[in-house]
């Protein structure tokens, strides 16, 4: 008989296990080419190292010299805090990924580095337990969703940014860049660092550095909202550019734009800014440890502090300027004013107009004329008639 080789890879669902310490673990159905089905259990951390190595074994299929000839499929990076939720949202993915992966041309599907990684271990047929500690507990994808993985989450197709600049990063979690560097952005945070994935390298990334590549605009980019959003200063900070504003802790601001670096224009009574957007939280939202820690970091630069940007795009991003957001954010509230004061006045006018007609004296009805004796003998009944004769 041949070498083995995998005919299926089906996504049952996932485990939290509570030993050695809290985590999770996704189960796989493995079908071989033998007719023999197998139950695996993988870390995501586990199946993305194993992504990583494979992309270097293809590096042509990969994407990795020409872009256009990538066929092995996308992997998201694990997150630095793998929770429940993620684990749940992150099956359709999984399943597409895996779908994907035993179709390939055989040379990658069947290569001793997929076989090996599915093939059955000691653990998978005798996992590490404790009796002190709760069982497992166990997540089954629903039929339903087998069939239509697409309800789920859908697989998760990264979009690919150029870097415009070199980068130097500042910490452990983030990832250095050099202009014209090629990454898969990972996930894209409001505070202006995204998590990017560079070959085998991952970390945060100004977005400011960053650039797609089938246009300057951002079409994901709001317009501005000149009624404002209620937003509390969580961080002070002091300007450093001329169109910055300075804040303290416990301001009360409104946010009239944001914008994907993370810098946004916000305004305070009538004057309006750039302000760090990790440093606001919403009017009335809690407050959490995770969101405190992120305030630690120091605030993304903007793209117009960057130094030797080289764009691939002839036009560069539309840009609106200051004046035009303290302008129109004048005007708006210029506007709300006076339509406050006109319907106030209207109803002044209203109240003047009916004030008179309040103080004049109700008129009483008219009694009408007593009937003539004619008029009754020919129209009244004869009971009625009689009374009067």
């Amino acid at each position: 008989m041949g070498d083995a080789f995998i005919r299926h890879i089906e996504l049952l669902g996932y485990e939290k296990r509570f030993f050695p310490s809290q985590h999770y673990v996704y189960m796989f159905l493995v079908k071989w080419n033998d007719l023999s089905e197998k139950v695996v259990y993988r870390r995501f951390t586990e199946i993305y190292e194993f992504h990583k190595a494979l992309k270097e074994m293809f590096p042509i299929e990969s994407g990795d010299i020409n872009i256009e000839n990538r066929i092995i499929p996308h992997l998201p990076a694990p997150k630095w805090f793998d929770g429940q939720r993620s684990t749940q949202n992150r099956q359709g993915t999984l399943a597409e990924y895996c779908y994907t992966l035993v179709n390939l041309p055989h040379k990658i599907s069947r290569c001793l580095h997929v076989v090996n990684f599915f093939k059955v271990r000691h653990d998978d047929m005798n996992p590490v337990t404790d009796s002190q500690i709760k069982k497992p507990e166990v997540f089954l994808l629903p039929k339903d969703s087998k069939k239509n993985l697409t309800d789920i989450t859908g697989p998760i197709v990264l979009q690919t940014y150029r870097a415009i600049a070199d980068y130097e990063k500042s910490s452990t979690s983030e990832m250095a860049l050099k202009a014209g560097d090629m990454v898969d952005v990972v996930e894209k945070s409001e505070n202006g660092w995204w998590f990017c994935q560079l070959k085998n390298k991952r970390g945060w990334v100004p977005a400011a550095y960053l650039e797609p590549l089938d246009g300057p605009d951002e079409s994901e980019e709001q317009e501005p909202n000149y009624a404002g959003e209620a937003y509390v200063v969580q961080k002070s900070y002091t300007a450093v550019e001329e169109d910055e504003l300075t804040l303290k802790e416990g301001d009360t601001i409104e946010v009239i734009h944001k914008l994907l670096d993370g810098w946004w224009v916000i305004r305070k009574d009538e004057t309006t800014g750039y302000y760090p957007s990790m440093y606001l939280q919403q009017a009335g939202e809690v407050n959490t440890s995770a969101k405190s820690e992120l305030r630690n970091r120091g605030a993304p630069p903007r793209r117009s502090t960057i130094r030797n940007v080289k764009s691939i795009h002839k036009q560069g991003r539309k840009q609106i300027s200051q004046e035009t957001y303290r302008r129109n954010s004048k005007k708006y509230i210029q506007n709300q004013r006076k339509m406050r004061g006109n319907s106030q006045s209207k109803a002044n006018v209203i109240i003047e107009k009916n004030e008179p007609e309040d103080n004049k004296p109700k008129a009483q009805p008219a009694v009408p004329p007593r009937p003539s004796k004619d008029l009754i003998l020919n129209r009244c009944t004869e009971s009625t008639w009689r009374k009067i004769l």
